[in-house]
């Protein structure tokens, strides 16, 4: 983003601002995203779909007194403006107090993030995600098997300002090649890569992964469900810090009393260590939040140890400290989150986390989880892709799919190895920065007829 188009969706919030004030709110959000988004999708080893959308948007919250209101429109001229201070502050109006209302976030300092923006990927053209595409495909062909998925690219402005003066901008690039790729014996696996920078992404390796593990799942044999060791690959990985989020690294959750945390309790192994960072370039970095507070590198776990939640304007206040830089868009019922997880890599080599293994399984990735018991961060879910036995540090073959229900504490508590290597993957809600880790004591329920 240049500097002009950093001022024009910075100059666009605060004229909302100004409306929303003009129109009765006693304080006012707007929060500005121009986005320009492309993504090439591929089916059957076939180009299908290219197609490219620019969307910009504003996001307004006012308050009047404790009455909140919130809307949403795609008109930034004056005359829409207008019409969206009038109607959010019309729906504040009309809305019950919110007795605990902290009020709005004040200016914090919010420093440049260069390692959060690609001009190649800004510039990314339908050739370059075809050529990606091609290499992909090109790997499929040479094992045999069909290549199923997508090649995205994305360049955001977003500017967040309100009526007590925060007034923030920035721009971020995103990339992810992923594909599916699948044989005729019924033998599937997955490959993706994910970045700000485009050409970080080699299409050629997520390619080569993908089809060699969908010759490699080919006639799998059942195993008994049970008490498992396992090495989990980083895709299965991300869902263990996903899930963690979502049911426990939330202040709001905190205060609701539905999360495991609490501060200083053990909840894993020493070689466990979970930050949420901005700044960290492998995690899709982000200068500030939806609120416009500058997101603080936080502590969830250190070597095991529960140490930090993150908050947002509204759970600070409730808490009686400052928000971390962790809000999301309103209106929000989930709270405050980490949108840039990292684990620290450890010092196993990728080989030796399945090489040091007696018998247990190596899992691709998981799909179809959800939580069971939040307070014991019990979930469920099963594999997919490439589910294989392991034994005397030889991978055997593959197996068929397995359903479990699994405490991610525990299984956080079980981690004896923690990869040297860590991959960038788009989690449900950001980026993630993490290892593969082998976990002893994974509880498999099921097994499943493929």
């Amino acid at each position: 983003m240049t500097a002009p188009n950093r001022t024009a969706v910075l100059a666009i919030a605060e004229r909302a601002i100004a409306l929303a004030r003009a129109a009765g709110a006693s304080e006012a959000e707007a929060v500005v995203s121009d986005e320009r988004a492309q993504l090439t999708r591929f089916a059957n080893s076939e180009i299908h779909q290219n197609v490219a959308e620019t969307n910009a948007s504003l996001n307004l919250r006012v308050a009047i007194g404790k009455r909140i209101g919130v809307a949403s429109s795609n008109r930034l001229d004056d005359d829409g403006l207008r019409r969206l201070a009038e109607t959010a502050t019309a729906i504040a109006g009309n809305s019950a107090e919110l007795e605990d209302w902290g009020g709005l976030p004040e200016p914090t300092p919010v420093a440049e993030l260069p390692a959060g923006w690609s001009e190649a990927t800004a510039g990314a053209t339908p050739e370059l995600r075809a050529d990606g595409v091609r290499a992909v495909i090109a790997a499929a062909d040479a094992a045999g098997v069909r290549a199923f998925g997508s090649f995205s690219t994305a360049a955001e402005e977003l500017a967040v300002a309100n009526s007590h003066g925060v007034a923030a901008a920035q721009r971020r690039t995103a990339a992810q090649l992923l594909t599916v790729t699948m044989a005729a014996d019924g033998g599937s696996g997955y490959g993706e890569q994910a970045g700000v920078d485009v050409g970080s992404i080699d299409a050629a390796a997520v390619g080569r992964e993908a089809a060699d593990r969908a010759r490699a799942t080919a006639n799998p044999v059942s195993v008994d469900p049970g008490d498992w060791t396992v090495v989990l690959e980083e895709y299965a990985v991300v869902d263990l810090l996903s899930m963690l989020a979502y049911m426990g690294f939330s202040a709001l959750a905190v205060q609701e009393e539905r999360s495991f945390f609490e501060p200083g309790k053990v909840i894993g192994s020493e070689l466990v260590t979970i930050v949420d960072d901005g700044a960290e370039p492998g995690a899709m970095p982000m200068a500030f939040d939806y609120e416009g507070v500058a997101k603080e590198r936080v502590v969830l776990v250190d070597r095991g140890v529960c140490r930090d939640v993150v908050y947002d304007a509204q759970t600070a206040a409730r808490g009686g400290v400052r928000s971390t830089g962790h809000g999301l868009p309103a209106p929000n019922p989930y709270g405050p989150f980490p949108l840039n997880m990292v684990m620290s890599a450890g010092s196993a080599e990728r080989t030796a986390l399945v090489g040091e293994m007696e018998r247990g399984l190596l899992v691709t990735r998981f799909h179809y989880t959800n939580p069971v018991h939040p307070k014991l961060a019990i979930v469920t879910g099963m594999t997919r892709d490439g589910t294989f036995l392991v034994e005397d540090g030889r991978i055997v073959g593959p197996v068929r799919n397995l359903r479990f229900t699994q405490s991610y504490l525990a299984a956080l508590a079980g981690i004896v190895a923690v990869g040297a290597e860590r991959r960038t993957v788009k989690g449900d809600f950001g980026g993630v920065l993490v290892p593969s880790v082998r976990i002893e004591g994974w509880t498999f329920t099921g097994a499943t007829e493929h």
